[in-house]
Formats: structure tokens, sequence, C-alpha cells
């Protein structure tokens, strides 16, 4: 299979991946949380020049539907459908966890497993998986004490709420785990699984902008 696959992720960093079937030809990852849209497409180009490929020659797009927080989460969904849609293909939305979990069942886990990754709010997303890396449970989003116990925990989000990953399981997302493996993840739908409302919203009163100055007449007390 001589296809090639782009693989993009921004629901923790920003993560682009490039795969020639099961071969993954590049992974690029920039751990800047909130400079997804200046770091996204640059980063893409960049992998196309490290494959000796152009933009034109990638035949599928593999885009990580999060959970993740909603700025940075949308601007990888709505990059990759732009770009499968201008190259007239049908966009593959995988669950960002799941990507996780591949990585870790690739390199080798005994039994059930937890990969989690910021929530911000005091909060994680996080998923419970089989030794083979298929989701069991989640994704869900909350407090850190309330993931399953007793289980092997890794990913991106236990630095960040004070938990300790167990030893070899994955730091960071790798979008060329899923450029090259979105096949065997199941489909999750192209909505983003933000799993919460905002953390931004629309204030539903209004404030006052002018502090009104008090006219005083003369010959008038008050």
């Amino acid at each position: 299979m001589n296809t090639i696959v782009l693989g993009i992720d921004t629901s923790t960093a920003v993560s682009v991946g490039l795969a020639r079937g099961s071969e993954v030809l590049v992974s690029l990852h920039h751990d800047d949380p909130r400079a997804h849209a200046e770091q996204l497409m640059p980063l893409i180009h960049q992998a196309c020049e490290q494959a000796g490929i152009a933009l034109t020659n990638i035949g599928e797009v593999a885009i990580g539907v999060g959970p993740g927080p909603y700025t940075g989460l949308r601007v990888g969904v709505a990059t990759g459908r732009v770009i499968a849609h201008l190259a007239d293909l049908t966009p593959h939305p995988v669950c960002s966890l799941d990507i996780l979990a591949r990585q870790w069942a690739d390199d080798g886990v005994d039994g059930q497993f937890v990969v989690c990754t910021d929530a911000r709010r005091h909060e994680l997303y996080w998923a419970r998986y089989d030794a083979s890396g298929n989701r069991l449970d989640g994704p869900n989003v909350t407090a850190p004490d309330e993931l399953p116990e007793g289980l092997p925990v890794g990913g991106p989000g236990c630095p960040v709420r004070g938990l300790t990953p167990t030893l070899g399981s994955p730091q960071h997302l790798d979008a060329g785990v899923l450029a090259a493996s979105w096949q065997t993840m199941p489909d999750v739908g192209l909505e983003p699984l933000y799993l919460r409302d905002p953390d931004a919203t629309v204030p539903t009163t209004r404030k006052a902008t002018l502090t009104p100055t008090r006219l005083t007449l003369p010959g008038i007390k008050r």
C-alpha cells in the first residue's frame, strides 16, 4: 500500500505525522498548548518537506478529534477537514486517547491501563483500555482522584495533574502512529469531543462601560 496518510492532532499540543501504509515516515511535535493556529500548517509543511513529498501527494487524512480543550482542538479538526475537502478525500476521525493507547500497547503493557490528558479546571480526560489498546471505558472527564484505582496510568496529563506516570507509558501523542494505525481504531465521528462546555462563555448580562456624570444646576441642592 503506497498511500501517504497525514495525521493531525491538536487535542494537547500540536502533533503532525506522515505514514505510508503502516510505516511512519515523519512524526513532529510542538509542545506549546497555546500556539495551535500558528504552528499547525508550518508543521504540516515541514513534515512534507522531510518526507520529500508535496501536500498534494497525501492520499488520506486522519484527525484526532479529542477529547481536548475547545480552542486548540477545533484548530486541528477544522484544518484536517479543509485539507481533506480540497483533496476530495474523506477524513478519518479518531479519539485522541485511542492514539495514546495504541502507542502504549505497541510498546507492550500487561493487562488493562488508563491514559489521560489535561482537561484544565483541575481535571483530566481519560479512558481505560485492555492490553491490546481497545477502549473499555470512556472517554471521561473527571478529577484525577476519580481515575480507576490499581491500574497503570500514562499520558501527557499525568505530570500536569501531579500523577506519576507508569514507566514506559507515552509522554506525548504521536501523530505518526495516528497516520499509520487509524484503520485499526474506531471511527468516532467528526464532531470534536469537548465533553463539556468551553471555558470561555458569552456574558449573559450587560455591564456599564461609562460612569454616569452627575449634573448639578446652580441653585439646586441634591
